[in-house]
């Protein structure tokens, strides 16, 4: 194999790699987003809604900060009880999940 050749074979391990984590961390907030939806009442359609604003946010330039930033105003303005370490918690947990799901994929 020529140094040419690994050079390739890097910048797609290192595209497919990046393109994962993408995957990984789109479908986290996603699950992060219906969890929270679900703590704010919001069911079916409305709460699939509020998730995908969320993943449209986290793809913003601060990515999950905007997402917790976002969900913590709105619990607040809700009167949901969950502490900061509840929701970056169940962030944690979603990413596991989100992990799982992509690779079963």
């Amino acid at each position: 194999m020529s140094l040419n050749d690994r050079g390739h074979d890097h910048e797609g391990r290192y595209a497919h790699d990046e393109e994962r984590k993408f995957r990984i961390e789109a479908r986290a907030t996603k699950l992060l987003g219906l969890w929270a939806a679900g703590k704010l009442g919001k069911t079916g359609t409305d709460g699939e809604a509020y998730a995908a604003q969320l993943v449209n946010l986290d793809l913003g330039a601060a990515g999950p900060q905007d997402v917790f930033a976002r969900i913590r105003a709105d619990f607040d303005a809700a009167g949901v009880q969950q502490s900061d370490h509840q929701i970056e918690r169940h962030r944690t947990e979603c990413l596991e999940e989100a992990e799982k799901q992509v690779a079963a994929s």
